[in-house]
């Protein structure tokens, strides 16, 4: 185990502790932590390790959301399952958008359009359809359960969101030692190249959009059973989208802690910050301030806080495992005499 497993396992042991000492808005505050760096991871790995951009990633989040309480609100089916039945509408979508993008080459900014014109098209479908709401959205019955995916008080909303971080990061961890991870990698330096090696880059695509999707989609049920509420503004708009790519952008593209530690840097922020200038009449200068971070780090840290962060510690932990076999020499040489 190395010396980054120990500090993560300490983190994480922190973290589980934490509920015991917080108080319910900053309780609140570490569940939206944990809920964007979830988001950010999912749409990382699409983006952060193919290279294709999508900018209508909230589509997914819609889906997850919708589809799970139409089956619990008209069949009583629970959440828990009603999010895998949602994950799969999102994949089917995730597969027949990315037919369209990847197998006629759309990339850049026409695959962002693409992924745009998705979101949109679903918005204006389901806020003209009764059954999910229209333009009124969906208000949720409070039934606390096990069952109904709803409880009292945001500490098992804590541990839940917590434990989908936990989740994100392992599928990335693993997804980034498979062959599969690699070819990504090669897609996102250079498509042509990787298709010139023998990397089927359509098929290694379709696998990045559809994994994408269904783990963005589970983060809909979450939301869905955590707010209450559900408008299609909200949960297939443009806001959303920006909101969810931000934290992989400023924490640091297709690296498994970027998605996370940004979201521990722009959450807290975002929802502090929102709280202080709504109060002062300054509504959305929060989004502003967002914008200035995001111009900041894209100027001054291209490649992410996480990397600069790796690059501070990395002269420390060499320095560390010098000392470390220095020491250990020593004390076989004086074990010899």
């Amino acid at each position: 185990m190395t010396r980054l497993h120990i500090f993560l396992a300490a983190v994480l042991a922190i973290l589980l502790l934490l509920p015991l000492f917080l108080e319910k808005y900053v309780l609140g505050i570490f569940v939206m932590i944990f809920f964007f760096a979830y988001l950010g991871q999912s749409w990382n790995i699409l983006t952060g390790y193919t290279g294709h951009i999508s900018l209508g990633h909230a589509l997914y989040v819609g889906v997850g959301a919708y589809t799970s309480t139409y089956l619990a609100q008209n069949y009583g089916l629970s959440p828990w399952i009603g999010m895998l039945v949602g994950g799969v509408f999102a994949v089917m979508i995730a597969l027949f958008l990315g037919y369209l993008g990847f197998r006629f080459g759309l990339r850049g900014v026409y695959f962002v359009i693409l992924t745009i014109a998705f979101a949109e098209i679903t918005r204006l479908i389901v806020s003209h359809v009764e059954a999910l709401g229209s333009f009124s959205g969906i208000f949720l019955d409070f039934n606390p359960s096990f069952w109904n995916f709803q409880f009292r008080g945001n500490v098992p909303y804590y541990y839940i969101a917590l434990g989908f971080m936990v989740f994100s990061v392992i599928v990335v961890r693993i997804l980034e030692l498979s062959r599969a991870g690699r070819f990504m990698v090669a897609i996102r330096e250079d498509e042509d190249a990787a298709q010139a090696l023998g990397v089927n880059a359509f098929k290694y695509n379709m696998i990045a959009i559809a994994l994408s999707a269904f783990m963005t989609s589970l983060a809909g049920t979450f939301y869905a059973n955590y707010i209450f509420y559900l408008h299609p503004d909200t949960l297939f708009g443009m806001a959303l989208s920006i909101e969810l790519i931000l934290r992989p952008i400023i924490g640091g593209l297709g690296t498994i802690l970027g998605p996370v530690l940004g979201s521990f840097i722009l959450t807290p922020l975002s929802e502090i910050s929102r709280a202080y200038f709504t109060k002062g009449g300054f509504e959305g200068l929060h989004l502003i301030l967002y914008g200035v971070i995001a111009v900041l780090v894209v100027l001054f840290m291209p490649k992410g806080i996480i990397y600069y962060v790796k690059r501070w510690l990395n002269p420390m932990l060499k320095l560390d495992e010098k000392n470390s076999v220095y020491t250990q020499k020593r004390n076989e040489a004086e074990a010899e005499s």
